[in-house]
């Protein structure tokens, strides 16, 4: 029973389904050779073989050989029947994961054998019965292959929403590939439904459609060990063979294209056919020729096609410690440059960074002399190539074949470094951070997509690692200029309390200049003022914060000889003892300098007719000094978010902003506090609290305790 009225166009039949048997016969032995009993690998290895009977009957068929028409149409239903099988077996497992039962794979096994069995009895009822209307036969079995067309695509679809998006990489060929059969035979028999008739045409084709699909179902396989494992195919067979099946491809098309204009051309058909053929023959020949072309279609098929080269993690954990592990006598940036070294068994290294300028300067190098040009200018062609391209750059290459580096144009002094082998670019982000100049391995080395992909990704990561490096360098200067300032801001603030104990010896030396007891305090505060200076020519040629030497003595004259300082001011301050002797073990001087600072500060906001109190008690431990004053106050803002920040002031000019975090400062350092109460326009009371002497240890070592546990 024919359901088309030829074979098909002379010859393209016979060519179609010959190259499909070809290619499903070479497929199904590669997979039953490397069958390992697997259910999925069987039944592939069925439906591949099965699909190498159907097309190779088929092609007798398009030869005129009746006698194998029998045999086609019942293995046709037999290749549909099995892929159908296939799809249903790896659907299976994904909707039982899912613990739920599903209706459609429930009857999708029992519907597709009674199906197919039908389609086998339609097959044979000729032979039996020959009484029966061929119409009827012919469109039961039209319709019988148009249900088994659209079930193969429904099971695609399910599996395609089945399968989690990072599996789908490994089954999106098998997809396109039982998809396109599917879909052609679903507008093959629609067509075929529509018209009454198969189209020869459509069905010649049908063998060419067969054979596309066999590359995309054996990258699958491939992909997927557990249906047929070790599945491999040489770097060198799998470039030939899509260089003819691309070309074959391509020249398929291309004559398509000019029977299409042979066919409709009119008088000028012949001449538009051959100037087209010769046009498309000259452009197949030039991407033939090319070898940035050739370059593409390695790395593409390597990629896709092949096992990887490296065990990345393993590559990946090896560089990381590489890079981040310390050794002694070796600077980080030597580091770097041999921990992207060792990932291609690189000799050596020299490495240029990127500096404040824009250009890249040396940086560092690892069992290499140091480069003869020590600077890369930023807009020189390796720079800008390295820039806009992120690519790597392999000198052997470059000089054999410049034209896969288009636009790169290297200075003479490096394509004269006779170990010079590959330069790799640093990027973070979009912008070039330094560049790496590797040297040849001792042994020949090649690389491929693979070395250069993991140089690049290193790169990165190394780009990364040397821009915190740059920062980190960045912000120590800048914290050493930092403490340098603030170095000279505490002096300069102590300069100004001293000019102020001077200042106060002037004023008053016109009228009490002829009081012996004057002239002793004027001589005191002259020794103290001059101990205080060299202490902090002492500390400027350090550079350092230093504090004096601690010792105990009594709060209550410490803040006598305070109250004296600051007498010369109004309000005078008004001091109020606890009777009892307190004594803290600190630096004399400094502890004066602290309570007088909190004491201008209180002048300085009160009023001349207001009220400042200075009074000490004692609690457990602890001796409790509080500065209060009527002035204006704070507001609570500035107290949370300014009062103890260094350089913070609201005195503008006249003020230092140190002196207050200064005293915070002393009594943390002692294990004590300073806490403040203010309000505007009732005042404010700072309140310190010291530790006595011989009570203090402990809180000062717990306050260290604690500072380390916070670092």
């Amino acid at each position: 029973m024919l359901i088309f009225s030829d074979y098909g166009q002379p010859g393209l039949g016979e060519l179609g389904y010959g190259i499909a048997t070809l290619m499903y016969l070479v497929f199904a032995a590669a997979l039953a050779t490397q069958w390992r009993g697997r259910l999925r690998g069987a039944v592939l290895v069925a439906a591949v073989a099965i699909t190498a009977g159907w097309t190779l009957s088929a092609a007798l068929v398009a030869a005129g050989v009746r006698a194998a028409l029998p045999f086609y149409l019942a293995l046709e239903t037999l290749h549909a029947a099995a892929w159908l099988y296939f799809l249903i077996v790896l659907l299976r497992p994904l909707i039982l994961a899912q613990q739920h039962r599903h209706v459609a794979l429930a009857i999708a096994r029992p519907a597709t054998g009674a199906l197919a069995a039908a389609l086998l009895l339609v097959d044979l009822l000729p032979a039996v019965a020959d009484w029966l209307p061929e119409s009827l036969l012919r469109d039961l079995r039209i319709f019988g292959h148009l249900a088994m067309a659209v079930g193969g695509l429904v099971l695609i679809e399910q599996l395609f929403r089945n399968t989690r998006p990072e599996q789908r990489w490994g089954t999106k060929f098998l997809y396109l590939g039982v998809g396109a059969l599917f879909a052609y035979d679903f507008f093959l028999y629609a067509d075929t439904l529509l018209f009454r008739r198969m189209d020869p045409a459509m069905w010649a084709a049908r063998g060419f459609v067969d054979a596309m699909a066999v590359p995309l179902i054996g990258i699958a396989a491939m992909r997927n060990p557990e249906w047929s494992p070790g599945l491999f195919v040489s770097h060198r067979m799998a470039l030939h063979t899509a260089s003819v099946l691309g070309a074959g491809i391509y020249l398929l098309v291309m004559a398509g294209v000019a029977y299409y204009i042979r066919l409709y051309g009119g008088n000028w058909g012949t001449a538009l056919q051959l100037v087209f053929l010769t046009g498309a023959v000259i452009l197949l020949l030039m991407m033939m020729f090319s070898g940035q072309l050739r370059a593409y279609a390695k790395v593409f098929l390597s990629k896709h096609f092949f096992h990887y080269k490296y065990d990345y993690r393993e590559e990946w954990l090896k560089f990381i410690a590489t890079l981040s592990r310390p050794e002694p006598g070796l600077p980080l940036r030597v580091q770097s440059v041999r921990a992207m070294a060792e990932l291609v068994d690189s000799g050596g290294g020299v490495l240029w960074s990127v500096n404040e300028h824009g250009s890249y300067s040396f940086a560092a190098a690892w069992n290499s002399p140091e480069p003869p040009v020590r600077t890369l200018a930023g807009g020189e062609s390796l720079v800008r190539f390295l820039a806009a391209r992120h690519w790597v750059v392999e000198l052997g290459e470059y000089l054999s074949e410049p034209e896969l580096y288009e636009g790169l144009e290297l200075p003479a002094w490096l394509c004269g470094l006779s170990r010079a082998w590959l330069i790799v670019p640093l990027m973070r982000g979009d912008t070039l951070q330094g560049c790496l100049l590797l040297l040849a391995p001792p042994g020949e080395r090649r690389i491929n997509w693979e070395d250069r992909d993991l140089l690049k990704t290193a790169g990165r990561q190394a780009a990364a690692y040397l821009a915190l490096l740059d920062t980190t360098e960045a912000l120590t200067n800048a914290r050493e200029f930092e403490a340098f300032n603030r170095l000279s801001a505490f002096v300069v603030h102590d300069l100004k309390n001293v000019a102020a104990q001077l200042g106060l010896v002037v004023k008053n030396a016109e009228r009490h200049r002829q009081n012996p007891a004057f002239i002793d305090d004027a001589l005191k505060t002259v020794e103290n003022a001059t101990g205080r200076m060299q202490r902090l020519l002492a500390q400027l040629a350090s550079r350092t914060r230093a504090t004096g030497q601690a010792r105990s003595f009594d709060v209550g004259e410490a803040l006598a000889e305070a109250v004296q300082i600051c007498s010369g001011q109004a309000p005078r301050p008004q001091l109020a003892g606890s009777g009892e002797a307190l004594v803290i073990s600190a630096d004399h001087d400094k502890f004066v300098a602290i309570v007088c600072h909190l004491l201008r500060n209180a002048q300085e906001a009160t009023a001349a007719d207001g009220h400042i109190g200075l009074s000490v008690s004692a609690e457990p431990g602890t001796a409790v000094i509080a500065v209060s004053d009527s002035g204006c106050g704070m507001d609570e803002t500035f107290v949370r978010e300014s009062l103890f920040k260094p350089f913070r002031t609201t005195k503008g000019n006249a003020g230092m902003g140190v002196g207050v975090y200064e005293a915070r400062e002393f009594a943390h350092a002692l294990g004590g506090e300073l806490n403040v109460v203010s309000q505007p326009g009732f005042g404010t009371t700072f309140t310190l609290r010291l530790p006595l002497a011989g009570e203090g240890a402990p809180g000062r070592a717990g306050h260290r305790e604690t500072a380390k546990c916070a670092n």
